[in-house]
């Protein structure tokens, strides 16, 4: 274990000084694989630990962006404040979808049902209203400055993309030793024994789900102020779901590390592929490609990428 650490201390500073030696592309690069490793951990704490599987998580990221831009162009509001209160607002709707799923007993592709249905609900509801910019979107004038989580170069965003990576890895590592995730752990391997013996499966249920939200929601304040153009079409769509949910997937789902190895796994591909593909006017053949690829993982990685890494790197790892 104390290997483990070391090699994880020598990989953080090493991205640390990262940016030094690689041009903008490639820094936006980067920045995307931070992105989407902290959403596949923060799908990964519902779905990786508590074995509650959902394809609405777009619809958080969605409440974040919006609500901190909306909070910011109404009251002024830094969106390092409206982030927070994006973050409470998705926590409480992931607590309404818990409740209506874990209260009447959905389970496997009912609940998945449910929360693709409240998913397309919200992006329906940002399409037909003018205060959302409705089918036109919302182009974010910037104004540069710290306080406004708005910044000229690409250098700060990497190494706010970074800290999130790095808070939700402790989050979910914090998590894992708690009583909390025990439980939610002990939820994913047999609900059934786990309630006999006394956990209460919908109060553990309702926070795994409300922590995810939250969580999955900051990214959408990051989401707003790095790209500075909002549209449901995208960022609330299934499509933007599923790409939350493939790093986990391929990484390995329930493991603090899965989500970051599948996302330096799947992100650079995705990015060079759709520039490639968009300038050869195969649009949406990245797609196909995340198709063979789950497929593959599926077929002769079962438990995600990470546990073949830890075999292979087993000396240095310690075993």
């Amino acid at each position: 274990m104390k290997k483990l650490y070391l090699f994880l201390l020598v990989a953080f500073v090493a991205l640390l000084v990262l940016p030094k030696f690689l041009s903008s592309y490639a820094l936006g690069i980067f920045i995307m694989i931070f992105f989407y490793a902290y959403l596949g951990q923060s799908w990964n704490i519902l779905t990786g630990y508590t074995g509650v599987i959902s394809l609405g998580h777009s619809l958080y990221v969605g409440i974040g962006a919006y609500m901190t831009y909306l909070l910011t162009l109404t009251l002024g509001l830094s969106p390092w404040i409206g982030m927070w209160i994006g973050g409470l607002t998705a926590g409480l709707i992931g607590l309404v979808i818990g409740f209506f799923g874990f209260r009447f007993g959905l389970k496997g592709v009912y609940f998945v049902l449910l929360t693709i249905s409240f998913a397309e609900i919200g992006r329906l509801i940002v399409l037909h209203l003018k205060v959302f910019g409705s089918f036109q979107g919302l182009f974010i004038t910037p104004h540069f400055s710290a306080a406004n989580f708005q910044f000229k170069e690409n250098v700060p965003y990497y190494y706010i993309a970074l800290g999130y990576v790095i808070f939700s890895m402790v989050v979910v590592r914090l998590l894992e030793r708690s009583k909390i995730g025990r439980y939610m752990i002990a939820l994913r391997e047999e609900e059934e024994a786990a309630e006999s013996l006394g956990v209460n499966v919908f109060k553990y249920k309702m926070i795994a789900i409300f922590i995810s939200a939250w969580m999955t929601s900051l990214a959408g304040a990051f989401y707003t102020n790095y790209l500075y153009y909002l549209h449901p079409g995208t960022m609330m769509s299934m499509a933007f779901s599923i790409e939350i949910i493939l790093r986990p997937i391929i990484g390995g789902m329930g493991t603090v590390l899965g989500p970051v190895i599948g996302s330096f796994l799947i992100t650079p591909l995705a990015e060079i592929s759709r520039t490639y593909f968009a300038k050869a006017g195969y649009e949406g053949l990245h797609l196909v490609i995340y198709g063979f690829l789950l497929v593959a993982v599926v077929l002769f990685f079962p438990r995600g990428v990470i546990s073949y890494i830890k075999k292979a790197l087993s000396s240095l790892l310690g075993g």
